[in-house]
């Protein structure tokens, strides 16, 4: 089976395989080196403003003239600032997540820019097609960080039977074998998040790649189910907590304890107040590696999986 090259030819990179865009975690200095290696770097606009971004962008200009994107978090209170920012930098790809971009969508078009959005079903994959997305990356609930509730392997055929866009796999992607598993469920690509944490230009604390590292196949809890916006983490002194009081306590005292518990896993490594988003794929992700590496060990690992001598 040849790998499909309508996500490359799409984005024009050399590898189908996306870094997720990471809050707090998809900086300029990773985006470039996954572009430089091949795949395609995405910047995360977070919930920054458009100063951040912009710095960001010409950050990874000066580290790669290789194409790269941005991811739009659209729950983000600065989300329509970043939509005109894209616009105005010439930005070749956006991702979206955490919301309907359908608002943007016509501006973004006209600038030529190529929209794929995060989606977790089928009808949300059909009704972005029809809004005139680019491509779909359908993310399975294995994925770290905010979740939907259908397993990657029931979704990625789902959502390909039903579109006819590419659909980029996401959610327990971390080596050749997920990347060759996606292609004969019908993916035209990959997007990694997890194993990128690992990756030697993350800027991550190290206690966080650490956790990583460290995590076995069971590592992981979902919180916040009750507030209807459910995230995958690594289990930790504050998910567990999280956890155990989400039946107790008001879900405006829980918001307010998750405030900045991102940042502090990120930045600080802090153990207990600390939110450390990572996928269910954790425990397969044993070494520290340039993006480089992994890129090229997990597409060449999936050709021979695949049997695809041509190139």
């Amino acid at each position: 089976m040849i790998i499909s090259k309508r996500v490359t030819d799409l984005l024009d990179i050399r590898y189908p395989i996306l870094q997720g865009g990471m809050a707090w975690v998809a900086d300029a200095r990773l985006a470039a080196a996954v572009s430089e290696a091949g795949g395609l770097g995405v910047i995360s606009a977070m919930s920054a403003d458009a100063d951040y971004l912009r710095d960001q962008i010409r950050l990874a200009r000066e580290l790669t003239d290789k194409t790269f994107g941005v991811n739009i978090m659209l729950l983000s209170p600065y989300a329509s600032q970043v939509a005109k920012v894209v616009i105005e930098e010439k930005i070749p790809v956006v991702t979206t997540g955490a919301g309907n971009p359908t608002e943007y969508m016509k501006a973004w078009k006209e600038a030529g820019i190529k929209v794929i959005p995060v989606v977790a079903s089928v009808a949300f994959a059909r009704l972005m097609e029809r809004a005139g997305a680019d491509a779909v990356i359908a993310e399975g609930t294995e994925a770290g960080g905010h979740i939907g509730e259908i397993g990657t392997m029931a979704l990625i055929p789902q959502v390909v039977d039903h579109v006819k866009i590419p659909v980029i796999a996401a959610g327990g992607m971390a080596d050749g074998r997920g990347f060759a598993a996606a292609m004969m469920l019908g993916a035209s690509g990959i997007q990694m998040g997890t194993r990128f944490l690992v990756a030697k230009e993350c800027s991550v604390h190290p206690n966080y790649k650490a956790k990583v590292l460290a995590a076995k196949d069971i590592s992981t809890i979902v919180t916040a189910r009750r507030a209807g916006h459910p995230v995958r983490s690594l289990k930790t002194v504050f998910s567990r907590d999280y956890y155990r009081d989400e039946a107790l306590i008001d879900d405006s005292i829980l918001e307010e304890r998750a405030r900045g518990s991102l940042r502090r896993a990120v930045v600080d490594g802090d153990d207990h107040t600390g939110s450390f988003l990572a996928g269910q794929i954790s425990g397969l992700v044993k070494k520290e590696q340039t993006a480089k590496e992994m890129i090229e060990e997990i597409y060449h690992e999936a050709k021979n999986l695949l049997g695809d001598h041509d190139g």
